[in-house]
């Protein structure tokens, strides 16, 4: 059996407190989130200007220490916060906006501190990813977050592959200047007529959503675009019904023999399987190859 770990913590030790922010509009902030704001007596985030500004929304006139924390000074913050910690201090920690942790700072705060034994609570708050995913009218039920993806080479080409299996509702993060590229590889890998949403500028004055197929929003996204993006879409329908490179592979030598052509074989075979044709392309430039060869 497994040991418990056991702390010696003074009997007054201070508490981390994470603690949800408005995604755009300051009034959705919780009155228990701004009470616990006046409170704190070191708030940890990303912008200390723009945490500032949210502390003057609320009319805290003793602002507490502004400690920045960010993916260059979390680590090395870590000893600083924990002695907090031990001095009894309370100890808040936000994002610029929504749900602490998910795609920002912190994980590794929250990891060493929890394992160090110190109490940590949350004042939930506002999430950009499920808000747009509540008013997409996609299915909701079963939904996976999928943050930002890698920016480029195998770490993105194999997260696009994942994601082209996914049966649940699928919720990424985009850049506005990347919005047009990641929809052109999402209608890539998982087909044009999947039933998507783009959530931008979510509970501010320009909030728009736009509705339509993931290729028609990449139609859509060929203009430039500003604000906070948030892309909500279907799943495959099941994932029994996505077919293996080993049954692609037999329809596109079935195909070869009966004489089609590479371009032909792709079209047919990624019609009759519902996958995006490149995927089926590509094993067809393979399989030719060693048909060629027999």
């Amino acid at each position: 059996m497994k040991k418990s770990h056991t702390f010696n913590l003074p009997s007054e030790s201070g508490r981390l407190i994470l603690i949800g922010t408005p995604i755009g509009n300051l009034d959705d902030l919780s009155r228990r989130a701004a009470e616990t704001l006046a409170e704190a007596d070191v708030i940890c985030c990303e912008d200390t200007r723009r945490t500032g500004r949210l502390l003057m929304h609320i009319g805290v006139r003793h602002r507490p220490q502004l400690l920045r924390i960010d993916d260059h000074t979390e680590t090395s913050a870590i000893p600083k916060i924990s002695q907090m910690l031990t001095d009894g201090l309370t100890v808040v920690l936000v994002s610029d906006a929504g749900m602490p942790i998910l795609c920002d700072p912190g994980q590794r705060l929250v990891a060493e501190i929890t394992a160090a034994g110190y109490p940590v609570s949350v004042v939930p708050g506002p999430s950009a990813g499920l808000t747009a995913l509540v008013v997409s009218g996609l299915p909701a039920t079963r939904h996976v977050f999928e943050g930002y993806l890698p920016r480029k080479g195998i770490n993105r080409t194999k997260r696009l592959k994942e994601i082209a299996l996914e049966s649940r509702t699928v919720i990424l993060f985009e850049a506005p200047h990347r919005l047009h590229a990641c929809l052109n590889d999402l209608v890539e890998v998982c087909g044009g007529d999947r039933r998507a949403v783009i959530a931008r500028e979510l509970t501010k004055m320009h909030e728009e959503l736009i509705r339509g197929t993931l290729q028609e929003l990449a139609a859509w996204a060929k203009e430039p675009v500003k604000g906070e993006i948030v892309v909500v879409f279907e799943g495959t329908s099941d994932e029994s019904d996505v077919p293996s490179d080993e049954k692609l592979r037999e329809a596109i030598l079935e195909s070869l023999r009966l004489g089609l052509s590479r371009r032909d074989t792709a079209t047919e075979v990624a019609k009759n399987y519902r996958v995006p044709r490149r995927r089926v392309y590509n094993l067809t430039i393979d399989t030719s190859v060693n048909h060629d060869l027999a």
